[in-house]
């Protein structure tokens, strides 16, 4: 698409209140931004006082997609971002908005990206935060560092619509097809018994680091099936080398 604005989706995950979806909607549609995606939204979110909240920008509330889980709203994703002011080991590399807005202009000038804003009460889960490759944050007060679904939406679209890349990005994969990979690679993984049998918790830490280390580098296609084509050689090389030790 010729303008990177476009490639860019707000992912309200599973909001409660229906007046912060319309509020939401109206800041996207201030900032020049259009896409909405509402993953498990209430019932009748789209009627009453949620249009008035949405002002003139009703019409992003009324094409705004709607699915029942994230990773269906995120599948044709090439880049993944969740936003939080919690950080941990669990949570990756966390970025505050103005550091991190460069990095997702260039991607987002080829590349669909997501946004993702989790549940006004507590925010994005870690199995959530795990489909990202990385996290942004807004510097808030110490003393009040919650911010309002819709405010922070607000303050996302507008960082990034004040914001520039220098050079396009390549066409990367989309998260369906890291997806796939995640899955070849964990499955060379114990064949080479990198992971010790039934632990599942080391198992667990590896692929989510890996999944941080993918999703925040994004991939070609070429990279993922060079990737692909290296976890079958591996599998290939092992089974020979067993058939060998039969004979």
């Amino acid at each position: 698409m010729e303008n990177w604005k476009d490639n860019i989706s707000f992912v309200l995950v599973e909001p409660r209140e229906p007046g912060n979806i319309g509020a939401s909607a109206r800041a996207i549609k201030n900032m020049g931004f259009k896409n909405l995606i509402l993953v498990n939204p209430p019932e009748r979110f789209e009627e009453g006082h949620d249009f008035w909240l949405a002002c003139h920008a009703t019409e992003v509330l009324k094409e705004a997609e709607v699915y029942p889980t994230l990773k269906e709203a995120i599948m044709d994703k090439a880049l993944v971002v969740g936003t939080s002011r919690r950080i941990g080991k669990r949570r990756g590399l966390i970025l505050p908005i103005k550091e991190a807005k460069g990095e997702i202009i260039s991607v987002a000038s080829r590349n669909r990206v997501a946004i993702l804003f989790g549940r006004e009460d507590r925010g994005l889960t870690n199995e959530e935060v795990l489909e990202c490759g990385f996290l942004i944050y807004i510097p808030t007060s110490a003393e009040a560092p919650s911010l309002n679904l819709a405010q922070a939406v607000l303050l996302v679209a507008y960082e990034l619509s004040e914001g520039s890349f220098e050079s396009p990005s390549p066409e990367f994969a989309p998260h369906e097809e890291l997806e796939n990979l995640y899955g070849h690679i964990r499955q060379t993984l114990r064949t080479l018994g990198y992971i010790p049998k039934g632990d599942r918790d080391m198992e667990e830490r590896i692929m989510r680091n890996l999944r941080h280390l993918f999703g925040r580098a994004c991939l070609t296609p070429w990279e993922v099936r060079m990737l692909h084509g290296i976890c079958s050689q591996i599998e290939k090389a092992l089974r020979d080398r067993e058939d060998k030790g039969q004979t």
